[in-house]
């Protein structure tokens, strides 16, 4: 069932995602780092269940995994932990920026999830249609593309499993051939897919400037509340920004601006910043259930 944010209006959704993912790409802060990343965990989770569990898990392994490559390789910092098999010193700046630059990533990686679970072909239609068809025909296709992708994926597979040509049957030498051949067969339902989808598109008139379509949106009360609360919370962090609360510096030492009783604010400015589509459809379930028990009586 459809709840909270995704029934926002596309422009909304837009600027809210673009907004957090500029704050998880470009601040370093280790707190404002932590809430954009347990933000977008916590987010995904409630999106993706289960799927999105499994995915954030992967993507710490990968995260402790890059910072002791990182660290590996880039040798600044002053504290020395160790040295490496070819005696190059890791320190401990390096491991942690190593860190830093992994969750960033993970972050953004999961920011995008959740981008993908909230756009539909139809908003960015709406979106882009206007400014750029062909950018808006490319992205529809594209967001078409992908679970149509895992489905024929699927039924190509059961096919090939039914005359002994799966990818699990036989010996190692024949599981790669299977999987070559199930590879070239998705390519070209791929090429044929996209061409007919292209053609179809361009029969309509989708790529004619100044076309003209229907549309469901509409840009409401819960709109504007919701934006005028999310550019609280961006004036708030824009704030923290000017007076030098999310700086940080690595090399050579770890020296990070002084934590004081005002940092709270802007920390929970971001927040709640990060946390609101969270909270929205949160109190959307709440109250549909509410709802539900009142007619059930």
């Amino acid at each position: 069932m459809k709840m909270g944010f995704e029934l926002c209006h596309p422009a909304v959704n837009l600027i809210y995602f673009v907004s957090v993912l500029y704050g998880m790409l470009c601040f370093r802060h280790p707190v404002f780092l932590a809430i954009s990343f347990l933000s977008a965990v916590a987010y995904s989770i409630k999106r993706n269940g289960m799927k999105a569990v499994i995915f954030d898990a992967v993507l710490l392994p990968l995260t402790s995994a890059f910072a002791l490559y990182y660290s590996t390789y880039n040798h600044f910092g002053v504290t020395v932990i160790e040295q490496n098999l070819i005696g190059n010193s890791i320190t401990l700046e390096s491991l942690i920026y190593g860190a830093v630059i992994g969750l960033t990533v993970s972050g953004a990686m999961i920011w995008f999830s959740c981008i993908y679970s909230v756009f539909t072909s139809d908003k960015v239609v709406y979106l882009f249609g206007k400014a750029s068809p062909k950018l808006s025909l490319f992205l529809s296709i594209l967001l078409r593309m992908v679970p149509r992708i895992k489905y024929e994926a699927k039924k190509i597979n059961t096919a090939q499993r039914g005359i002994g040509r799966g990818i699990n049957q036989g010996n190692i030498f024949s599981r790669i051939r299977n999987c070559i051949r199930i590879f070239s067969i998705m390519i070209t339902w791929i090429i044929d897919s996209l061409s007919l989808q292209s053609e179809s598109m361009q029969s309509r008139g989708s790529l004619l400037r100044g076309r003209k379509a229907f549309s469901i949106y509409r840009f409401d009360n819960r709109d504007r509340a919701y934006v005028i609360a999310m550019f609280a919370n961006i004036t708030l962090t824009v704030m923290g920004v000017m007076l030098k609360q999310t700086e940080i510096v690595y090399d050579p030492k770890i020296i990070i601006t002084p934590i004081t009783s005002v940092s709270y604010l802007f920390y929970t400015g971001y927040a709640v910043l990060c946390l609101m589509p969270l909270g929205l459809e949160l109190y959307t379930e709440y109250r549909f259930r509410k709802a539900r028990k009142i007619i059930t009586r």
